[in-house]
């Protein structure tokens, strides 16, 4: 890998970082990618071959890492691979190409909305002062003015945005972009919406604990199994005294899944079971419903066809 030489005295040269690199991208990258980034920086102005292993043996970094660290900078567009290496971008050119691209497609329209806009500047102002300590990059104004723009969240919306994703340690524009979509599925636009949203969740935060308490389970559920949990509450609509109806239909199998719970549930949903007395009803009829008979036996003896479809399984051994 060759990397491009400013030519300078070693002793008295130095290796600027722009400020960008402060707000826009050190908290998103790991410690070890920074860590790649800065070396290189610094090698970028020796007109030198740089070999990989030379730089885990260096940095004192796994193959591996080094190799991911490259990848990472890469698809962040501060490295630009050429034939034969790299060149380490000029960061300030690719925050000015962010701020006036986008503008050329603004109509005048949109720019007077903008500046008319007094409370949504205001906005932007406590979140400029809260959350990057009054040094937010320019180009997170287009950003913000983008998400008002795609999502219609109002004011008070957009500060609570941030506030959730600055508590959770992940201010950075691809985690927001997946917390405001999700906002925006569930039509999250006022913060009446959202603190309903929030009652939502909570609700389904408490039936979620249930289910890991009366599974056992020591661990978190996974992101799939919260899916699961989000289906069967709010596009079911069944609380945890039906889930746990299914739950309680598990004990005969062996570390019972989520897909099989699954399975149950939506049979019950399909079939329009609201109720636990509904669903208790519909068991029982199952239960007692006449097994067939299969009469082409080799030998002219009838014998109990094989139930192949699980939920037939499931409430014959009920």
């Amino acid at each position: 890998m060759k990397l491009e030489q400013n030519d300078l005295s070693l002793i008295f040269s130095q290796t600027s970082i722009p400020d960008v690199f402060f707000t826009e991208y050190l908290s998103q990258a790991n410690g070890d990618f920074i860590k790649v980034y800065l070396y290189l920086s610094f090698l970028s102005k020796y007109n030198k071959e740089v070999k990989i292993n030379d730089l885990s043996k260096k940095l004192e970094l796994p193959l591996k890492v080094i190799q991911d660290a490259i990848k990472y900078w890469e698809d962040m567009g501060l490295l630009i691979r050429k034939n034969q290496g790299f060149i380490v971008a000029n960061i300030q050119e690719i925050e000015l190409n962010k701020i006036y691209k986008p503008k050329i497609s603004m109509s005048s329209s949109d720019i007077k909305r903008i500046q008319e806009s007094k409370s949504r500047a205001t906005v932007i102002d406590t979140i400029n002062n809260e959350f990057f300590q009054g040094v937010m990059s320019p180009s997170w104004y287009g950003d913000i003015d983008l998400w008002f723009k795609k999502y219609g969240f109002d004011e008070e919306v957009m500060l609570a945005l941030f506030r959730y994703c600055f508590n959770k340690s992940a201010l950075h524009r691809s985690y927001i972009v997946t917390v405001a979509e999700a906002w925006s599925k569930n039509n999250v636009k006022t913060f009446s919406d959202l603190d309903l949203y929030y009652q939502k969740q909570e609700k389904i935060n408490t039936i979620a604990n249930s289910i890991k308490k009366k599974l056992r389970l020591s661990r978190n559920l996974s992101i799939y199994e919260e899916a699961y949990v989000e289906k069967w509450h709010i596009t079911y609509g069944y609380n945890m005294d039906i889930i746990d109806l299914a739950l309680k239909k598990t004990t005969s199998k062996y570390n019972p899944s989520f897909e099989y719970i699954d399975k149950i549930l939506t049979d019950w949903n399909e079939k329009g079971l609201k109720s636990v007395d509904k669903i208790l009803v519909y068991i029982e009829n199952q239960k007692n419903k006449p097994v067939q008979k299969d009469e082409k036996s080799k030998k002219g003896r009838s014998f109990t066809q094989r139930p192949y479809n699980d939920l037939n399984n499931f409430y014959s051994n009920m």
